[in-house]
């Protein structure tokens, strides 16, 4: 049992193999496939669940599904990304303004609770610190932030990089989502904002020994990040759990148990031969009750928002 909701999931995918998971649902959505993974997540007393959207209708769909076992989901239907851009594993693509509106207002229209928008690339799990593609500019970023905003929209961020990061958080994006290779002036950002950071840590950590990419790299990819959370929670920044549900070794309910492992972890037991780290680092633990308490406050804030 886990007293935290799953603050990052993807009902469309199944953890295991993305393209046997969408053939699934290629033709129609398959019901009997959202209906196990909702099952996953009750069994686990898991009840709250926040999709990050999908192009098939899988999403919209489970929000039909989700009252059936006393979970409270919500959606974006599809995430919104510029044409020729990182985002069509999840959603829909732009190339003017009006059509991002257009989009926006499909939401609202389809029953979506809230804008998934994408700033950037994946990183990149064979190159500690590199991310697959340039960010969007500045002003793109504000731009889209601003249209869902005027729409009543909270908006869900899916972005990495310290720039796009500093930059999305700076226009008043309401969830940063992963947020990898943030350095201290985003971190401070983000710390003296309003903005919740979801860091789905397991989709690194998860994949060690998984044998698709290099262990080495995939430790530093740990490393770093892990050095950054806990940097987040010395600077007060509101962190709460999600896993990416659904994406490779991240399976739908054990995932956000594995996403809290992790962070316990990370915060409570510094792991040996971290003398060599900075000293402001290696210093700074919680207990679990104060991590419990931290995590609980920034859901609070998910749920109310989106």
């Amino acid at each position: 049992m886990i007293m935290f909701g799953e603050c990052h999931a993807h009902l469309l995918m199944d953890g295991v193999n993305y393209k046997k998971a969408v053939e699934l649902h290629k033709d129609s959505v398959n019901d009997a496939d959202i209906r196990a993974k909702f099952s996953e997540y009750a069994k686990r007393e898991i009840f709250y669940v926040r999709d990050g959207g999908d192009s098939y209708g899988v999403s919209q769909r489970a929000a039909d599904l989700a009252g059936e076992y006393g979970i409270t989901y919500r959606t974006p239907v599809f995430a919104i990304h510029k044409k020729g851009h990182y985002g069509g594993i999840v959603g829909r693509a732009f190339s003017d303004w009006k059509e991002y509106e257009a989009l926006v207002k499909e939401v609202r229209e389809r029953g979506g609770n809230f804008i998934k928008v994408m700033f950037s690339g994946i990183m990149d799990f064979s190159n500690c610190g590199a991310v697959t593609e340039p960010p969007l500019l500045q002003e793109e970023i504000r731009e889209m932030i601003h249209i869902a905003h005027e729409e009543g929209f909270a908006v869900m961020a899916h972005v990495n990089g310290a720039g796009a990061v500093k930059n999305a958080v700076e226009a008043g994006v309401d969830s940063v989502e992963h947020g990898n290779f943030m350095d201290e002036a985003c971190l401070q950002a983000l710390a003296e904002s309003g903005t919740v950071w979801v860091p789905t840590f397991v989709t690194i950590t998860n994949l060690i020994g998984g044998g698709r990419f290099d262990d080495d790299a995939l430790r530093c990819l740990k490393r770093e990040q892990g050095e950054r959370i806990r940097r987040g929670f010395e600077l007060g920044v509101k962190i709460a759990l999600g896993s990416d549900a659904g994406a490779w070794r991240v399976l739908h309910g054990q995932g956000l148990l594995d996403e809290y492992k992790e962070l316990l972890h990370l915060m409570t037991e510094p792991e040996k031969g971290e003398e060599n780290s900075s000293k402001v680092l290696k210093k700074f633990v919680l207990t679990k009750a104060e991590l419990d308490q931290r995590l609980k406050e920034a859901e609070k804030i998910i749920r109310r928002k989106f």
